[in-house]
Parts: structure tokens; sequence; C-alpha cells
């Protein structure tokens, strides 16, 4: 009896392994296999066309001592994140709130405000978007209606980055529908019980709802911070592919982007990529660590237990 439970286990165990060889592979192949060699690229010259040369520190001592552009990029992808991350949040926040009223028809609303998260990142969206604040765009000829004459908001370095986080504001779909699944988690007593309290909506939202929905706004939060990192395609089009005008869209994954594949550097982008690895992971970081101190559960207890 007992060999033929070591071999059920055994044709278990193969058959575990048989599923997982699929993501094994893939995982190597296509995302720790590459990896290792971007890290070893970084310390190297290479132009795709010979050999890579080894440089040893020289690219990232270049990067921090003689790149303005690494700067500028830098802070203007900080600049982006401070300001599309918390307006992202709380406009997908405030609409799940609404959504959570016990409308008719909610799955279709749902589905309605989702859809831009699924579209925003194309190329497409992207283009109509910058017809839609173009000088004679959309958006003037509404102002219009009003006598006011709009800018070319895509054209003017004062404007374009506002258009950019309209756009990523837009996107707010899939944190709405998270922040929506975590409303539902709240337990209607405790409102009924704050209001015979004599609670006020504001009182209860301040006391219950965000308490209650931290570890969702924390999980909303990192994965933003890394999306909004890792913005490309909006700058890539409005820019026009350089970071126009006057690089105010020159965001650091097209800086980086110019430099592997139009400068051919790709030494130089690798350890560019392997800076941007690490000022996420540092971000990240300090978000799990602050997190004591803000996110609780529904045990009553923070994160720590």
């Amino acid at each position: 009896m007992s060999s033929l439970r070591k071999s059920a286990l055994s044709r278990q165990n193969r058959t575990a392994y048989l599923f997982l060889l699929p993501w094994l592979v893939g995982f190597f192949c296509l995302t720790l296999g590459p990896m290792v060699g971007s890290l070893y690229l970084s310390f190297t010259k290479f132009n795709l066309l010979n050999r890579p040369r080894w440089l040893g520190l020289d690219n990232y001592v270049q990067i921090f001592k003689e790149d303005d552009s690494f700067l500028h990029s830098m802070g203007l992808t900080f600049q982006y994140a401070l300001l599309s991350v918390p307006l992202r949040l709380i406009f997908a926040l405030l609409v799940a709130m609404a959504l959570n009223k016990g409308i008719r028809a909610l799955g279709v609303y749902r589905t309605v405000y989702y859809i831009p998260s699924l579209l925003g990142g194309s190329v497409a969206i992207a283009i109509v978007w910058r017809k839609i604040f173009d000088g004679d765009g959309l958006f003037n000829q509404f102002l219009s209606l009003f006598g006011i004459e709009g800018p070319a908001w895509v054209a003017h370095p004062d404007y374009i980055l506002s258009t950019i986080i309209t756009l990523s504001v837009w996107q707010f779909g899939s944190a709405m529908v998270i922040f929506l699944a975590g409303l539902k988690q709240v337990p209607a007593d405790l409102y009924e019980a704050s209001q015979v309290d004599g609670a006020g909506k504001i009182r209860q939202f301040f006391q219950i709802t965000l308490p209650l929905l931290s570890p969702v706004i924390f999980f909303n939060l990192v994965m933003s911070i890394i999306n909004s990192f890792q913005v490309f395609t909006p700058g890539y089009v409005i820019g026009d592919g350089r970071g126009g005008p006057v690089n105010s869209t020159l965001f650091y994954t097209l800086y980086l982007y110019l430099k592997g594949f139009a400068f051919f550097d790709m030494g130089y982008a690798s350890a560019l990529a392997w800076i941007m690895v690490v000022v996420i992971g540092v971000l990240t970081a300090v978000v799990f660590l602050t997190s004591k101190y803000w996110v609780f559960y529904g045990d009553g207890k923070d994160e720590r237990g």
C-alpha cells in the first residue's frame, strides 16, 4: 500500500512539473535571461553591430556626471508620476464610490469605465489624443463655444505634459474595478452603527471607508507607481518620437529607447534601464516600509499583525 501511495505521489509530482515547465521556460528564456544579458551589456560598449567591448563602470559614470538629458528625463518622469498617480487614484476611488450605490446595470458601467484602461496605452488612442488637443482639435472647438481661444496644447512645452497626464487619469478603469471590489467588502453594519452615533458622510469616509480600503489603496499605489515610470507610448506619439517640443515629453523610457535604438548605444541604454530598475525598486520599498503606518486589515491590526 505504501509503494502504491509513493507511486501516485510521484506521478502527481511529474504532472505538476510538466504544468510548470512552460512557465519556467518562459521565465528563464524571456525574463531572467534578458535581464542578466542587459546587466552584462550595461558594462560594455555595444552598438548592435560589433561585439560588446568591456568598459566597466564608464557608462554609469558618464550617466551621472556628464549626461544632462538623464537628469532631465528622470526629473520629468518624477513630475509625471507625482501628478498622475494621485489624480488617477483619487478619480478611480470617486467613480468606484459612485458605482457602489447599488445602481442598475452596474456591470455595463463597470465595463464602460474599464475600456479606457485597455485602450489607453495603444498608439491609436495616443494619436486620437493628439488630434483632440491639437490647435484646431476637438477640445479647442469646445472651448470656442464659450468664447475661449485655447492654445495648441500638444505643441506648447508648457501644456503638453498636462495633456499626457489627462490621458493617464482617463485610464483609471483598472484601479476603479479594484477599488469597487474593495468597497464591496466593507461591512454595511459599520456605516449603520456610525449613523446611530451621529457620524456624517465625511466622517464615515475618513474613519471607516479609507482605513478598511487601505490594503486596496496600497496595492493600487504600488502598481500605479511602477506603471507611471514605464510611460512611453504617449510621449513617443504625442511628442513626435523625439521628446518634443523642447524635450517636454522626453520621459525616461523614451530617452532609453532613443539611446538604444536611435543612436545604437545599447550598452548605455542597458545601464539606463538598470538605473530605472533600481529607482522603481527603491520607491516600491519606501511604500512597503511606510505602509505599516497607514495600511490596516479587517482584523483591526496593521500589516505587522
